[in-house]
């Protein structure tokens, strides 16, 4: 049965091109388009849509109170395609706390031209928010930290070159990979981490350009442990987190005694810039047994041959279960591969990452 898609946004010409291609999809079916929420409602009084695609600036209500008022009321998927998902990306946070489970970032010029060559992008989206589990995605919201648990942080640790070099080719580091779902179960994830505990961790999160670096910000702010978007060169250290940049694909290599971050272009990988399987291969190759593999909440594949490849080079390697996940897709097909060795809930998962054994 197709997916009913509803497209709620003021752009006349976002709803007839993007509706165009809904309509060409076979897998999809636009059952109405509205030029701001309060139509939106009339048009849901008829009939109830699978997946909506909402804009966030419109007029006579903003689709931050759409949303709210839908997952109150009636709670369905939601895909934010938004140019606020780019310039302002705490609109965008807030939404995904609301319940919105994929962000797409529209562009202010060009914007005909960008929907013309993205529609697969587009398109991929709506049906990974379709196989979304509302009522995980809405209990991980509840369930989340919030920003105010850990006030005044510090700046992040300068660590002295005399600190570095008792750092040993043995050093251990935690690889983790994610897509839908996976920017409110990373917060609850990384938030329990103890910086103490806590190998050097490299993370590849599907998310838009210009997003990974506020939302590391983001999460900077509300962890013990350092977390911000990965520069190429950057060392890997224990208490901090690295997460891969929007549009870039990030891999790990030895440097010496110590792990550095490789952050690069390339073309995309099971549709994906960055890739979890590009991470997870360089982590199987540089790391071997010293490293851990975590997969997570997401739709789709990506991932899944690179933690077999880590699986086989020795590492441990963890996969979220479906009971936790907002969409099972990314780690069901991990353990459909025998790449995984332990199915973990979303709660216990920061427990793995300190886990000293491995």
């Amino acid at each position: 049965m197709a997916i009913k898609v509803l497209i709620v946004d003021d752009s006349a010409i976002v709803r007839q091109i993007l509706g165009d291609y809904i309509r060409k999809d076979p897998e999809l079916e636009l059952i109405a388009v509205a030029p701001d929420p309060i139509f939106a409602m009339e048009k849901m009084r008829n009939q109830l849509p699978d997946v909506i695609v909402l804009d966030i600036e419109m007029p006579r209500m903003d689709g931050i109170s759409f949303l709210r008022k839908i997952m109150k009321e009636s709670p369905t998927p939601v895909v934010i395609c938004s140019t606020l998902a780019e310039e302002n990306s705490e609109t965008t946070f807030i939404a995904l706390e609301e319940g919105a489970v994929e962000i797409i970032t529209k562009p202010k010029v060009g914007l005909k031209g960008f929907l013309e060559e993205s529609f697969i992008q587009i398109t991929d989206a709506i049906k990974s928010a379709a196989s979304a589990n509302m009522k995980i995605a809405r209990r991980n919201v509840n369930e989340k930290i919030s920003s105010n648990i850990i006030q005044n942080k510090q700046a992040i640790t300068s660590f002295k070159e005399s600190g570095l070099s008792s750092i040993s080719a043995t050093e251990k580091i935690v690889a983790i990979g994610t897509s839908t779902g996976g920017t409110i179960a990373l917060e609850q994830v990384l938030s329990k981490c103890d910086k103490a505990k806590t190998p050097g961790i490299l993370i590849v999160q599907h998310m838009p350009e210009m997003f990974t670096k506020s939302f590391a910000k983001r999460l900077n702010d509300i962890c013990e442990i350092e977390v911000r978007e990965a520069v190429d060169g950057e060392r890997v250290l224990p208490g901090h987190a690295l997460i891969a940049p929007g549009n870039r694909h990030m891999q790990v290599k030895r440097s010496g005694a110590q792990y550095v971050a490789v952050v690069s272009d390339g073309p995309l990988v099971n549709r994906h810039r960055p890739s979890v399987d590009v991470l997870f291969r360089s982590v199987a190759k540089e790391a071997g047994k010293n490293a851990r593999g975590i997969i997570m909440t997401g739709m789709g594949d990506d991932g899944a041959a690179g933690l077999l490849e880590m699986r086989r080079m020795g590492a441990f390697t963890i996969a979220q279960n479906e009971e936790t996940s907002v969409v099972f897709g990314m780690p069901k097909e991990a353990i459909r591969k025998g790449a995984v060795d332990k199915i973990v809930a979303l709660e216990n998962i920061y427990r793995e990452i300190m886990d000293q054994r491995f």
